[in-house]
């Protein structure tokens, strides 16, 4: 088709040459060219516009491409896994968010108590290592349980969701969701009852507060105040709240055994400090809304299921790959000890405190009708064991030395030694320990043997013979 420029020209008598024609339409040719390529360009700057509107929005879609090999890794991930609040029912890849009939009778029915007088607990964290064992420990004896994860990459992810497996096989629903989502919580307490929370989420570790400390903060702290405020403000009937202190909080404490009357104003890392920060909060709340509230100071909880950076898990890891572990003196050259506890003392103790937890006494309209109970506890063994026999037994259960690596104590926030007075949570809800270091971890070794699909007389003739165990074993294939 002609230009319109060579129309209007013949209209009005003018006589073009062919030369001229030609390069009307050479120009004509480039005008179109450059059209296209305008219109190409438009197009691929409205793709990228979309993409980036559908990653703001819809960030969990992309969150389960990520996979951490380093700190720095884990640092982002963490950050992506917390943005990502709108997460579908069990942890569903699809983009529905929560809500919806469906959505608040999968609620209803976890929550639901199967026995008469039985709980109706809320559990953060609960596909992590504490949170598992409650969570099954309350279903099996009748009562309603509803979790709520945000599966992060602190530690491997699909340690989580074996976890999360097992718990759906008992009816357990976990969400995949985030404790500061303020509208998931309010919607969650809109669709079922809970008499309690049992909150046990939190960004865990020592010494990685170093490397990521703005993530203790949205957890540890903002988390937490998140928790209270829905329970405090729009939960009616207000629950009552067991959650995870630390025995971290005793910080530079030298007083032994730790006791709840003992100072706490000392931390030595920050995630002390933002355990310490979290009572200090919680006083507040107790105070002002009249929120039923209980702190649970655990001390070293070990077992099956347990978390991959605690010194027993890593170091099991390490004695079967052939890797060196490290191991910490004080100054004076004492080996550093640790109160170790097995879980299934400190569930008893987490289900003793919600059964003892007394009702909160405020109300949706701010009015609180009297005082409500504040209290905290110690859940520890009561027997500190140098770290160097936890070492040894594992040894003996594995088959296997381990490549021992001594140095002094570095000042990263860890402590030379931690030790539980426990008699305050004996006396008002009978806790006992009743777990040696030595049953403990037989029974820890049993499941990580059977769980990563290990051949320990392959382990032990490796040892014999010198060889380093092929690393490849340690790969993350779950045996749930």
């Amino acid at each position: 088709m002609p230009h319109s420029g060579v129309v209007d020209a013949a209209a009005k008598g003018v006589k073009l040459g062919g030369g001229a024609l030609m390069v009307r339409r050479v120009a004509s040719g480039k005008l179109l060219s450059a059209s296209s390529h305008l219109l190409f360009r438009a197009t691929i700057l409205a793709t990228l516009c979309l993409v980036c509107l559908f990653t703001v929005h819809y960030p969990s879609l992309l969150s389960h491409s990520f996979h951490l090999s380093s700190g720095a890794a884990a640092n982002g991930a963490h950050r992506a896994a917390s943005r990502s609040s709108h997460r579908s029912l069990l942890g569903s890849s699809s983009s529905v968010a929560y809500g919806g009939a469906a959505w608040e009778k999968e609620v209803r029915r976890s929550a639901a108590p199967r026995r008469d007088g039985g709980l109706s607990v809320l559990v953060t964290g609960a596909a992590g290592f504490v949170g598992t064992h409650c969570s099954l420990a309350l279903r099996a004896r009748g009562d309603g349980v509803v979790g709520l994860d945000n599966f992060n990459s602190y530690y491997d992810p699909s340690l989580k969701r074996a976890r999360q497996r097992l718990l759906a096989s008992r009816g357990v629903a976990v969400l995949d969701a985030d404790i500061n989502d303020a509208a998931l919580l309010e919607r969650l307490f809109d669709a079922a009852r809970f008499t309690h929370v049992l909150h046990l989420a939190a960004q865990a570790g020592v010494r990685y507060a170093m490397r990521a400390p703005q993530t203790y903060v949205a957890s540890n702290v903002a988390g937490l105040v998140s928790v209270f405020e829905v329970a405090a403000k729009h939960a009616d009937p207000q629950p009552a709240i067991v959650w995870a202190s630390s025995s971290s909080v005793y910080g530079l404490n030298t007083d032994a055994p730790f006791s709840e009357e003992h100072r706490t104003d000392q931390p030595a890392s920050l995630y002390a400090a933002t355990k310490k920060a979290g009572e200090a909060i919680a006083h507040a709340y107790n105070h002002i809304y009249g929120l039923s509230i209980t702190g649970l100071r655990f001390f070293t909880v070990y077992g099956p299921w347990g978390r991959p950076d605690m010194a027993y898990f890593s170091f099991a890891r390490s004695i079967v790959a052939g890797e060196p572990i490290t191991l910490f003196r004080t100054a004076d050259g004492a080996d550093a000890r640790r109160d170790f506890t097995y879980i299934d003392d400190v569930v008893k103790g987490c289900l003793g405190a919600l059964d003892t937890a007394g009702k909160s006494t405020g109300t949706k309209s701010g009015k609180k009708r009297g005082p409500a109970p504040l209290r905290v506890y110690n859940l520890g063994n009561t027997s500190p064991v140098p770290v160097t026999r936890m070492v040894a037994i594992l040894e003996k259960l594995l088959g296997k030395k381990a490549n021992k690596r001594v140095v002094t104590m570095p000042s990263n926030g860890d402590v030379p030694f931690t030790h539980a007075n426990v008699s305050h949570a004996a006396r008002d809800f009978g806790y006992r320990p009743a777990t040696s270091l030595d049953a403990g971890l037989r029974r820890f070794v049993d499941w990580f043997v059977h769980y990563y699909k290990l051949d320990t007389a392959k382990i032990a003739k490796g040892a014999a013979a010198g060889k380093p165990a092929k690393r490849k074993s340690m790969a993350m294939s779950a045996a749930s």
